[in-house]
């Protein structure tokens, strides 16, 4: 089973659809499905809720609604509440990233929850009372509270970068061999010369300047190839220029 299905993302009376929508996108941008809203409003614009799902309408239909929080994370172990104000007990808050190990070993087996509070008001602390342990998202002091969507996106992030699942893109070509790269560099060696882009002794400065640039990151097979291309397609245009150029003289 995939750790991060026992992550529940719960919303406390949240006030917009909008804000909705982006959430389900948010957390199935990081792997997570279980969302849960508490005690609904009914002026909720459900329709602006689908529109800001995108691709995520699927999870938008797939919520579950409970009366309280209580209900809402009364399979769980580990209750995250996140809030922005301090004060008495919430000075003892974890940042997103310190908590996700945290919720992690929790999740390999038991229902964990990560509660955000209203858009206009956060969590009331009878709510926070539920909660094993608060979050608070490290901001600016020039504005400390965050988009409820966005609380949510850098909080499961965290969650999902802590459980390890990301397997990024691998370069699958060959690396180029230094005979490659040598035969390279003589093709634009000699394009240099022959279209006089550099001669004399700033020649060799600039073969040290172009070998530092291509050779800076890790250099493929096809690169080196395209880059020979390229160089030799200028060499058959300047060689094209200069029996133009004869045939006008004669």
């Amino acid at each position: 089973m995939n750790i991060l299905d026992n992550i529940r993302v719960v919303l406390v009376e949240p006030i917009f659809g909008g804000n909705i929508g982006s959430v389900c996108r948010a957390i199935n941008n990081n792997g997570i499905s279980d969302l849960a809203i508490v005690n609904p409003r009914p002026t909720i614009d459900w329709e602006d809720a689908r529109r800001l799902t995108c691709n995520a309408k699927a999870q938008l239909e797939a919520r579950k609604e409970f009366q309280t929080l209580e209900e809402a994370v009364a399979d769980c172990t580990v209750v995250a509440g996140t809030s922005a104000r301090t004060g008495f007990y919430r000075d003892t808050a974890y940042s997103p990233r310190e908590f996700a190990p945290i919720a992690l070993e929790s999740a390999a087996d038991r229902k964990i929850a990560l509660v955000f509070g209203r858009e206009d008001k956060g969590l009331f602390n009878e709510e926070l009372a539920l909660c094993t342990h608060i979050i608070q998202i490290p901001s600016s002091g020039l504005y400390t509270s965050l988009n409820l969507a966005q609380a949510v996106m850098v909080c499961c992030y965290e969650m999902f970068v802590a459980a390890d699942v990301f397997e990024p893109a691998e370069e699958k070509a060959e690396e180029a061999s230094s005979e490659l790269r040598e035969r390279m560099f003589a093709l634009w060696r000699e394009m240099m010369i022959k279209t006089e882009f550099t001669h004399g002794q700033k020649l060799d400065h600039m073969m040290m300047g172009l070998r530092r640039i291509f050779t800076r990151g890790k250099l493929t097979v096809p690169d080196a190839k395209i880059l020979m291309g390229l160089a030799k397609q200028s060499l058959w245009v300047k060689q094209q220029w200069d029996k133009a150029e004869r045939k006008n003289n004669d």
